[in-house]
């Protein structure tokens, strides 16, 4: 066994669970191998990384499985040689998947980085659905990257900083892993605000310095007390974090002095009812801090956890927290999800109670399903998952939870969809109150309902506050209002269009539209038109797609306005060339076909009279052509057109390109080349490169005979598993 791993096997025998430590060896050694002779930017061996986070998934006490993953994560980015199959060849598919969660989108192009960044979120979530193991790696790997971010130039920690705070220290929240979310927060805090951390750090040295001995002095009080009840109990204390401290006194505007909970005592007790029972003996020998009470067991947080909460003020004059709960409530507020794995066997034995615990992920599926806009993907994400908290109560007593900000819509909608639809009015403590007031914590809420109502106003999509509940609205009008929704669609795009340029006929406006719903992937122009119409995407981004689609076709018809005053005289001298072009108004001319296009019978053509070369053909939408035509140029474009007999005309080849983006995996050219000589296509050059870390880059210049035919190669090309994305007709 490898000296490095000492550490990471002490941690397994000290767990007392059973390991497949041969395994676990097998891929530490695997990922040594594979990450030979990369460095971190501190200049230490890569594998030092994996390993350290496969240390941390272990004290998190996550299975076999979870370790190896957590050795073998960055493999697929950071090795050319390695790809998923290889994995779940050497360690089974639930190491694959979990590998296959962990690897971001690197190797595919984006528009810009907050794409990669809501796409590679988008792949997080998809893969927590199916594992939640994935996510725990994740927050395993961010805490040492966070642990060792001092080796990265200023810009970058702060990057790194404030995506760790905004995004995977809310996610360690919301799955109750406190452990990592404290040590994340803080960690972020020291690059984010330096000034303001040591500043607080240098407040609690000289507090904790004036009262060096109180935590034990209450630990010591408190243990009397209990041990004359004959109670069994462990008992702990703390200071209160920097970031903690930090969030109170810059974000609610409080002074050091106002903290009440920097000192804090933890008693464990067997069961619930010593819980109360110490709660009670608490109160009896201090002095309580009125409204400083939280019962937690009764009410848990979304997170699960559970504890009771009491500020009491010590005889110093001193207030402390002391916080009181089981060892099974301890180890789910240390270790939240992960709790379901430090005591248990594997996934199977916790798969039913994490469940409903998880909920809130397949929310998060439904939303991007039913939207088709990465805005409207995010904004709910921001507010549901990374915002604060406000907790409220229904008539019967049940305990709803609700983003900040949240309102009696998103209430409505948090009991169930069919509430919401059915909503009239809403009652807070028996008072009638609009549905649109903002909730506060320890509300008795009431919907108030009717079976005559006609289902949720279209202006809720823009008061409701969570994902859930637009969701869910959209769903019903998705449903219930297609007709409507086309109708509307209809409506606010002709706004639009006389907006952006008045005077395009329907037909001109439908053409348009149909081209920006393949873009978006929608069957037809009523599919987009009924995903308008409920919201699913904004009209507001079909603004800039209208506009340039608008743009694009006013560009590509300006050669047909430059020849429009030709004399029919001029019209009627054409003659066809050898390559089956015809060119208005030119005899027997040399024509060429422009490499930047490659245009094929069958595509919009139009020509270009070069100096001394006869006419370059090129595609009526070239980018060049459409830059030609705005050029002091302009008129030396011509009208062409393609032979009738050019497309039919199967002996004539016409020269293609095609540039294919593929898995790198062995068998993918054999497989191209195969497809392409069962159709007895000719390949004139190939060229292929890697792209990214596990794609390639093929280009393929074939002899095709026209448009038609050419589909037909793509369209089988697309049938080889390996192939991700094909573009042709460009070199």
């Amino acid at each position: 066994m490898a000296l490095d791993l000492t550490r990471l096997m002490q941690i397994l025998d000290e767990s007392g669970k059973k390991y497949d430590r041969e395994k676990i060896q097998r891929a530490y050694l695997y990922a040594e191998e594979a990450h030979r002779g990369q460095y971190r930017k501190s200049g230490e061996e890569y594998i030092t990384h994996p390993l350290a986070v496969a240390e941390i998934a272990a004290e998190m006490g996550l299975d076999t499985d979870a370790i190896c993953a957590a050795l073998l994560h960055d493999i697929v980015e950071d090795c050319p040689d390695e790809n998923l199959d290889k994995i779940k060849a050497e360690f089974g598919p639930e190491v694959e998947m979990l590998v296959d969660g962990l690897t971001k989108l690197v190797a595919i192009p984006f528009e810009d980085k907050e794409e990669e960044h809501i796409e590679n979120l988008r792949k997080m979530f998809l893969a927590m659905s199916k594992d939640i193991r994935v996510i725990l790696i994740k927050l395993c790997d961010r805490l040492h990257n966070m642990r060792t971010l001092s080796s990265h130039q200023e810009e970058k920690q702060r990057l790194i900083a404030l995506e760790t705070m905004h995004v995977y220290a809310p996610l360690a929240h919301r799955l109750g892993i406190q452990r990592i979310k404290q040590e994340l927060e803080s960690l972020a805090l020291q690059y984010l605000d330096p000034i303001g951390y040591e500043e607080i750090r240098g407040y609690i040295e000289q507090k904790y310095g004036q009262n060096k001995d109180f935590i034990d002095k209450i630990q010591s009080e408190i243990a009397q007390k209990l041990s004359e009840q004959g109670l069994q109990f462990t008992i702990k204390g703390r200071v209160k974090t920097i970031y903690s401290i930090y969030r109170k006194m810059y974000r609610q505007n409080k002074s050091f002095d106002e903290i009440y909970d920097f000192y804090a005592v933890r008693v464990i007790v067997q069961n619930e009812i010593e819980c109360y029972t110490v709660l009670g003996l608490i109160h009896e020998a201090y002095n309580s801090i009125p409204g400083r009470f939280k019962d937690y067991i009764s009410t848990p947080k979304p997170n699960n956890y559970r504890s009771l909460h009491t500020t009491v003020i010590g005889r110093d004059g001193i207030p402390f927290e002391v916080q009181i709960r089981t060892a099974e409530m301890n180890e789910v507020a240390e270790y939240g999800i992960a709790a379901h794995w430090k005591y248990k066997s594997g996934v199977k034995s916790a798969s039913e109670s994490l469940s409903k615990k998880l909920e809130w992920i397949h929310m998060l599926l439904e939303s991007e399903q039913n939207s088709l806009d990465s805005e409207e993907y995010i904004s709910p994400l921001k507010i549901d998952i990374f915002g604060e908290e406000t907790f409220v109560f229904t008539p019967r007593g049940d305990v709803i939870n609700l983003p900040s900000g949240a309102n009696g819509i998103d209430f409505a909608y948090a009991i169930h969809s069919g509430v919401g639809n059915k909503m009239v009015g809403l009652k807070i403590n028996g008072a009638i109150a609009p549905i649109t007031t903002v909730l506060q914590t320890g509300q008795i809420v009431e919907v108030l309902t009717s079976s005559a109502a006609k289902g949720p106003s279209r202006d809720w999509l823009k008061l409701a506050k969570t994902g859930e509940a637009k969701n869910k609205i959209r769903s019903w009008y998705k449903k219930e209002k297609r007709e409507e929704n086309i109708q509307l669609a209809k409506e606010l795009l002709d706004k639009e269009f006389d907006k952006i340029r008045k005077g395009l006929s329907e037909e001109e406006r439908d053409r348009i539209m149909e081209t920006i719903a393949k873009r978006y992937g929608l069957g037809s122009l009523d599919d987009l038109y009924n995903s308008i119409g409920y919201g699913g995407i904004a009209l507001s981004k079909l603004q800039v797609k209208i506009r340039d689609e608008i743009d694009r076709r006013a560009l590509s018809q300006e050669p047909v306005e430059l020849t429009v005053t030709q004399t029919e005289a001029e019209k009627k001298n054409r003659k066809k060339a050898k390559s089956q072009v015809i060119v208005e108004g030119l005899e027997n001319c040399q024509v060429k076909f422009a490499k930047c296009c490659s245009p094929l019978p069958g595509d919009e053509i139009i020509g270009f009279i070069t100096r001394g070369y006869g006419v370059s053909v090129h595609k009526y939408d070239c980018p060049n052509a459409m830059k030609g035509l705005n050029s002091p140029e302009k008129d030396r474009w011509v009208r062409a057109s393609w032979d009738q007999s050019a497309a039919e005309n199967t002996a004539n080849t016409y020269e293609a390109s095609l540039s294919i983006l593929t898995n790198d995996k062995i068998g993918v050219m054999a497989d191209i080349s195969t497809a392409l000589a069962e159709m007895r296509v000719p390949v004139i050059s190939l060229s292929a490169q890697p792209f990214g870390e596990t794609y390639s880059s093929i280009v393929i210049s074939v002899g095709t005979r026209n448009r038609t035919h050419l589909n037909a190669i793509v369209e089988r090309l697309k049938k080889c598993k390996d192939i991700i994305r094909i573009t042709s007709g460009l070199k």
